[in-house]
């Protein structure tokens, strides 16, 4: 039973680090019913979503780089910022370990097949570019123009894939 004033029911489950005996940790869960396998595999996934917040704040600027206070823009800038993440999550799955998520990976492998980087990018620019011509009033030369100053200024590896997809605008 834990609890100061209202106690509740709690299993505690002890674990040992294999590699060092002296180091172990407690979990303490509140549905006394579920087997120690059951609480210390909810931890594991509990800590998965720890580590996913730490890297997103910590690495991917999920809290400094976004300063606006409109909701549209903030969930907006979450939405790259965990983009970012399953984009990396995916590569260092590739570079790393064969085994897959399971169905929900095919389907997001199969998504990414489905469109690619260059090809997404283009969609990307094509609209940046329509409001361009919507908004300036400027000429289609002046547009090939721009577009070709752009492109230069990629870096190598965003112009290659830009160059094996399909005509820009």
């Amino acid at each position: 039973m834990v609890g100061k004033d209202q106690k509740i029911p709690a299993k505690i489950v002890c674990v040992r680090n294999n590699r060092n005996k002296k180091d172990w940790i407690a979990f303490i869960c509140t549905n006394p019913d579920l087997s120690e396998e059951e609480i210390i595999r909810i931890y594991g996934k509990r800590w998965q979503i720890e580590v996913f917040f730490k890297t997103c704040k910590s690495y991917l600027n999920l809290i400094g780089e976004c300063h606006s206070l409109s909701y549209d823009a903030l969930t907006a800038h979450v939405a790259i910022v965990f983009a970012r993440y399953m984009l990396l999550a995916l590569e260092q799955r590739k570079d790393e370990d064969n085994r897959t998520l399971g169905e929900i990976f095919f389907y997001l492998t199969d998504e990414l097949a489905d469109i690619t980087f260059g090809e997404s990018f283009q969609i990307i620019l094509r609209a940046m570019f329509e409001g361009i011509y919507a908004v300036f009033q400027v000429t289609e030369e002046q547009i090939d123009t721009f577009i070709n100053i752009f492109v230069d200024q990629l870096p190598d590896f965003l112009q290659k894939s830009l160059a094996r997809s399909a005509a820009w605008v």
